[in-house]
Formats: structure tokens, sequence, C-alpha cells
């Protein structure tokens, strides 16, 4: 009986060996992941926060010290304010204006003819104003005198474009001193002789006498009350260049120097997907 050929053991058959196809679950390619550590921000304690509130109150108090201080300069070396209380400066000046008067120019310049100035009182003025206001009329070494109610100056009539028109009477004051112009009167050296434009009602150095030059506070600038278009301008061109003045020194005040704190990121292993 004869059996079917059989392949001996070990030996593959003849012709190609079939291979099993396997099953591949595509995985999509995963990009690396980095981990990145959060910033730590540390909260100021109580302590810092008081520090910084106190500094913040030192800086405006020094701030406000400054403007104070920059006020009291100008008061007392720059500009200083004034009311007139009388009449004697009529039509000029009225009864109630409030007048700037400059205090430095004099240290720049000379005083000069028909400025009007602010004068500490006199020793024989009997009025009980601390302060004067009357127009130059004789500068020291000036010979001065009134002749029919003009005034006359080293023998010339003066032009006073200052006084109203008609132009009023200039007399002589009745008290017996030499500067009364009951005689032409001679202003000493370093002395100036003052009027008031209201020539017929005014107490000016026809009764005290010329004044000292340290006796001068300043020149009056203008009128701040009641307010011109002029006035209007100069306040606002003042008043903006102390805002400007006050807010430089709180931006310097506040000025702070800044410290950036840097992130490093940690980078950890990419992460694969697995199948």
């Amino acid at each position: 009986m004869a059996l079917p050929a059989t392949n001996p053991v070990g030996v593959p058959p003849p012709g190609p060996i079939p291979v099993p196809s396997l099953y591949v679950d595509p995985v999509e390619p995963v990009e690396p992941v980095v981990a990145v550590e959060p910033a730590v921000v540390d909260m100021p304690s109580a302590g810092v926060v008081g520090r910084r509130r106190n500094r913040w109150v030192i800086e405006w108090l020094v701030v406000l010290g400054v403007a104070l201080l920059l006020a009291i300069v100008v008061r007392t070396y720059v500009l200083q304010m004034f009311y007139i209380p009388s009449g004697s400066m009529l039509p000029t000046l009225q009864i109630g204006d409030r007048i700037v008067v400059d205090k430095l120019s004099y240290h720049l310049h000379a005083v000069q003819r028909g400025n009007i100035v602010v004068f500490r009182r006199p020793p024989l003025e009997a009025a009980d104003y601390a302060d004067l206001v009357k127009r130059v009329i004789g500068l020291p070494g000036d010979t001065i005198s009134a002749v029919d109610g003009r005034v006359y100056i080293d023998g010339k009539p003066l032009a006073e474009p200052w006084l109203p028109k008609p132009m009023p009477m200039t007399f002589p004051s009745p008290l017996p001193y030499a500067f009364s112009l009951n005689h032409p009167y001679t202003v000493p050296a370093g002395e100036y002789y003052v009027m008031g434009d209201n020539r017929t009602d005014s107490e000016d150095s026809r009764y005290f006498g010329p004044i000292p030059a340290n006796l001068i506070v300043g020149k009056v600038a203008f009128v701040v009350w009641p307010l011109s278009d002029g006035t209007w301008l100069l306040i606002l061109s003042v008043v903006a260049a102390l805002l400007l003045v006050v807010l430089a020194l709180v931006l310097l005040a506040r000025r702070r120097p800044v410290h950036r704190h840097r992130v490093s990121p940690v980078r950890g292993p990419p992460l694969s997907g697995a199948a």
C-alpha cells in the first residue's frame, strides 16, 4: 500500500512560504511638550506695603514743601500783592484795586521817573498804612518846583501824560519844610521825590519828604483785580509755569528703578505617544 509522500521533518515544502499579514495601528507623531514651571510671584508683606505708603507720603510732603518754599521765595524776592485803600492815585489806581509789585526789577536797573512804586511808610508820614503807593517824579539830584500849578524839573516843565485831562493843579503843601515846594528843592542823592496822581488830594513827598531807596519795596507791575485781558494772560502764564514745575517735581519724586523678574522655562523630556 503506497503512502502519500511527506516532507521530511525540518525541510520546508517547495515553493514560496506564505507570510501572514500583520495589522499595524497607525499612530500620529506627537510633538515634544515643553513643561514650563509657573512663575512664582512674591506678595509684598505688610511691612513692605507700609514702607511704600510712608515713602509716598514723604514724597508728597517734599513736593508740597518745595512748592511752599517757591511761593515764599517768589513773595519775598520777586512778586507781592497789595491792596489800594485810598484815592491818592486816582484815576490810575482805583480804591479797592489789587496790584502786583515787581520786587526784582530794581535790583537789575535804576528807578525811573514815572514809575509807580510801593514803599514802606517814611518817618514823617502819619498814616496808619504800613506801605504806600505813589509815582516817582524827582530823581536824585533833580531840582523840583511847583510853578502856577505845574511841576518843573531843573527849570523845565515836566510832561506828565499819566495825569487825567484836564490836568489837575499841583500846589505846594502848607508845611514849613524845604521839600514842600514853596521854593525849588533839590532831591538828595539816593532819594526819590514821589507824588500821587490825584494831585489835589494826595499826601506825598510834599508832606513827608523824599523817600530813601532802601524804603522802596518794588515797582507796580500790573493790576491783578479787577482783571483785564493782559492780566488774564499773565496770570494764566504764571499758573501754567507753576503747574509745570509741580508736575516735574512729582515725576522726579515718583521715578523708580524698574526691577524685571526673568522666568526661565524648565524643559522636560519629550512625551511620546504609545500605540
